[in-house]
Parts: C-alpha cells; structure tokens; sequence
C-alpha cells in the first residue's frame, strides 16, 4: 500500500479553531495518529513551535504548578506549544489555563491518551477556554477517500480481522506481529498505570470474556464469576477499560413498550483488530463463528467515527424485549430515530418486530450488508 500519509478527516476542523484564544486538546487511544495530525497541523503554519512529551520526567517537572514567567521563559519566542501525551502531567489542566488566560498570543494543543485526567480537563480549569477533539482509529471514510471506495469495500473483511490502527493499515502483511504488539502495549502501558488496577491477570481475563461476548448483553455477576471476581470490581474495571478507549457500552432502549428490557449493557470495541488480538484469532471470516458479531462491531463503530466527524450529536442503543424480539442498534439524534438490522450476508431476511414498528412508526427501518454500508458512512450509494 502506498505510504502517503492518509488525510484525517478533523484537520481542517483543528486548524479553523487555532489562535482564538483557547486551548486545543486531541484525545483518543494511543497510536491513533494525535502526534502526526498536529504534525500535519504545525507544516507550514508559519509559525514556531515548541514540542514537549509528558512521557519524559523533566518536561513533566517543568509544567506540574508551573507559572506564567516560567511558561514565557520555556517558550522563547514560540507561538505554539504542542504538549504530547499530556494525560502524564499532574494539573495539566491549570497549566493549559494559565497559558490560555496569561500568555493570549501562544496556541497550546495538547495530545492525551487513555489515562487522561479528564475530570480535571473538563471540569472548572478549562471551563469556556478549550476545543476538545476526539481522534479515531482511522475510518472507512478516511481510507475510502484515500485510495477509492471501490478499493475500501474490497477490504472490509481485512478490517473486520486487522482494524483499522494508522500502523496497521500502512504495514500490510505484519499485520498480526503489529497487533500483538499494540494490544499489549495500548491495554496495559496506560491502564496499568492507573492505582485502581491491582490485577493486571484479573484485566486479560476480563477482556478475553468481552471479547468472546461481543455483541451479547453482558451481565456483570455473570462475568464476575466467569474471571473470579466480585461484579462491583467487574464494574470498576470494564469503566476504566471505557475511559481507555478499549471498549464501550451501548445500553438498552425503553421508552414505550412496558415488555422492553430497562436495563443491560452491550459492549463493543473501539477496534476489530484490537478484540481479535486480545483472542489471538485472525483467522478468515469463512473459517469463523461469530463474524456477525465482527460486522456488528466493524459498522457501530464506523458510523460513530462518520457522525462524530459531521457533528452528529447521536445516541446509540440496543433494543430487546422481554421475549427476546430485538433489534441490533437504534440511533437517537436531533433527525430523528433508526433501527438498525447488521447482516453480513445480504441474502439474509430481515424481519424488524411489529412491538417496535408499532411502538416507533417514525422509525426509519435500515439493514445493513457490506454492500450497502456506504450509504450510512456518507457516501452516496
């Protein structure tokens, strides 16, 4: 594959928001991409620009309850101040403030991964003074404007199996070694930083069960009982592999139906080739058992890449009654509702529940097959 590098569809977002005067935090999982596309952001700007990396121990000294005469004195006559991996820096979020507040003529933009103190982010230091990004694994649209949609439909079992990580995608047929190196080192370099992660063994354990589960309802004493441990731990550790961007719930839709489910969680993966490393299985999809769970996965996640890039406030859901009519996905935004039917083979039948359609007969009716995603991930069919 060529090695040009792939445009990210949120750069001309970033760039359109630098020098009014607030701080611009990219965040999203390790090795997505957030150091190349401020790379791609800072070539010719015509400004200079000052790189610092939280990993290192004297950049984290020198911004931990730093001040406005040091940050000048750090900064010499840059007028960007790029803070990689900020997530390592104790009070990153007074700093950025100081800077955003005292030094008006320096743009700071600060990268984060998983660990990121997000509370400390969003809450009072940054209030009314950020733009907040979130940066994906790269996405269909991206690849498909890359080297053609033709091309990228072509690939899409590849990605069910691979993923979509920048050096995945770039280094074709070291695949799998590349894999098993990123899931050791995004799953366990930043969460096992976290104090509240005792064992590490109990995290391999639980994600194996997550992955093996994909696309089911999970139940936390279930799971609980299957790693060894009490569903209150289960609870905290599935929240803290969220807020590492590894995986994320969707919950059930009630609304009018006394027979749907309340409550349940589904959890997916923010990467196919992340769950399928944490397994170990990249086998073909002709050889696999749970390839509609894979196509499941593979299109939530592109369509909330899609819908995240365009602005999209949207709501994702899964649907179930009580007498085990379901529906894979409901999307909730300011359009309106879908429900939505994932089938990898587009000569399966769909029959949606005449519960729901009576229930939500606004509701637009989508199956979805490799041969018609497009349509939902912006491009016209």
């Amino acid at each position: 594959m060529s090695q040009t590098p792939i445009p990210r569809v949120i750069l001309p977002s970033i760039r359109d928001r630098l020098f009014r005067n607030k701080a611009i935090l990219i965040l999203g999982p390790r090795q997505v991409g957030k150091s190349t596309l401020c790379e791609s952001l800072l070539e010719g700007i015509g400004f200079s620009w000052l790189y610092l990396n939280g990993d290192e121990a004297d950049v984290r000294a020198e911004l931990t309850d730093t001040t406005a005469t040091r940050l000048k004195s750090l900064l010499g006559g840059n007028k960007i101040l790029f803070i990689d991996e900020a997530q390592r820096i104790t009070g990153i979020g007074l700093t950025l403030k100081i800077v955003v507040d005292q030094l008006k003529d320096v743009q700071v933009i600060a990268t984060g991964s998983s660990a990121f103190d997000l509370a400390n982010l969003s809450n009072e230091p940054l209030t009314g003074r950020k733009f907040e990004f979130f940066l994906f694994p790269l996405s269909f649209g991206e690849m498909a404007s890359h080297h053609g949609l033709l091309t990228e439909k072509r690939l899409i079992e590849q990605r069910m199996i691979y993923g979509y990580y920048p050096e995945i995608v770039t280094h074709a047929g070291e695949e799998k070694e590349l894999l098993k190196l990123l899931a050791g080192s995004y799953l366990y370099k930043d969460l096992l930083m976290l104090e509240q992660i005792k064992k590490p063994m109990l995290l391999e354990k639980l994600l194996k069960a997550l992955a093996l589960q994909l696309g089911s309802a999970v139940n936390y004493h279930e799971l609980g009982q299957l790693v060894g441990a009490d569903k209150i731990t289960v609870e905290k550790y599935i929240d803290l592999l969220e807020k590492a961007y590894v995986v994320f719930r969707i919950p059930a839709y009630n609304r009018n139906v006394r027979t749907e489910l309340k409550k349940g969680k589904k959890i997916y993966f923010y990467d196919c080739g992340i769950r399928n490393a944490i397994l170990g299985n990249f086998n073909p999809l002709i050889n696999r058992t749970d390839v509609g769970a894979l196509w499941e996965n593979y299109y939530l996640v592109e369509r909330m890449k899609y819908q995240a890039y365009t602005n999209r406030d949207t709501k994702y859901y899964f649907w179930r009654t009580t007498a085990q009519q379901e529906i894979d996905f409901i999307e909730e935004s300011v359009e309106g509702m879908s429900a939505v039917e994932c089938k990898w083979s587009e000569k399966s039948k769909v029959r949606f529940p005449s519960t729901f359609t009576t229930a939500y007969p606004k509701a637009t009716l989508e199956i979805i097959t490799p041969k018609n995603i497009e349509g939902m991930l912006g491009f016209e069919l």
